[in-house]
């Protein structure tokens, strides 16, 4: 990856670093044209976070990553955005929780997926990461969904119990949550359908999310999931907290 132009002491460094890792994935053709528009939607909402986790997203995040350690068949399902802003990190946690990761894009070209795939087979090479990456070859459709996006893979998406799927859309969210899946999902937006319809939404930056939960499983800490928790409630809070920002 080419190096950002900007000095890591700006105060905005970590926001410059993501708009550069899209914009050489937009070079490597990895991405739709709507990507950076999607990009900048999520990053206003950010401003509104005072770019933090907040207390809700942390609780949500140790919710979701409970979840996922306990899964039987976890998945992390990945678009393109999501492998241009985090792909390593994904990959890292993928590792740690000995899953599968499947790309699944909603503008699908063959020019797309294999620019994607030769990312993250870049990176598990220079990592030394095993994770299986699928998506190359669906084999399956999720139910009630049309077109490209329907396309899964049994062995991934379609067989796992709880998936990750960072940056979804509010449709094939709720086919998941229809097939009886635990959803889990980072969304910056807590009013979109996904945060909505979802079992588990992160109201955070999916870069810090993914960096959340690989600190905690390097701690060693013990990951249990809260029986009480309640996705409206964590939706509230953040809500509760852009309020508070605002009146500032």
């Amino acid at each position: 990856m080419s190096e950002i132009a900007a000095d890591p002491s700006h105060p905005r460094y970590q926001s410059l670093l993501m708009r550069h890792r899209l914009e050489v994935a937009e070079e490597k053709g990895m991405l739709a044209g709507s990507a950076l528009i999607a990009h900048g939607r999520g990053e206003a909402f950010d401003y509104l976070l005072g770019e933090q986790t907040i207390p809700s997203a942390l609780a949500a995040t140790q919710q979701a990553l409970a979840l996922l350690c306990s899964a039987t068949h976890p998945v992390i399902s990945v678009n393109g955005n999501v492998v241009a802003l985090a792909g390593k990190e994904i990959l890292h946690l993928a590792q740690k929780l000995n899953c599968p990761v499947e790309i699944n894009i909603f503008y699908r070209t063959p020019e797309r997926m294999k620019a994607l795939l030769q990312h993250l087979n870049e990176i598990k090479q220079q990592e030394a990461i095993d994770v299986e990456i699928l998506g190359a070859k669906p084999n399956a459709r999720i139910p009630g969904l049309e077109g490209p996006r329907a396309n899964c893979t049994k062995e991934g998406i379609l067989d796992s119990d709880v998936i990750l799927v960072p940056l979804e859309d509010g449709d094939r969210c709720e086919a998941l949550v229809s097939m009886g899946k635990t959803v889990l999902v980072i969304d910056l937006n807590p009013l979109s359908r996904t945060a909505q319809m979802a079992s588990v939404t992160m109201v955070d930056e999916l870069s810090r999310v993914i960096v959340n939960m690989n600190a905690h499983l390097d701690s060693g800490q013990q990951v249990v999931e809260n029986k009480k928790y309640s996705n409206n409630e964590t939706i509230q809070r953040a809500l509760q907290h852009i309020a508070a920002y605002l009146q500032s």
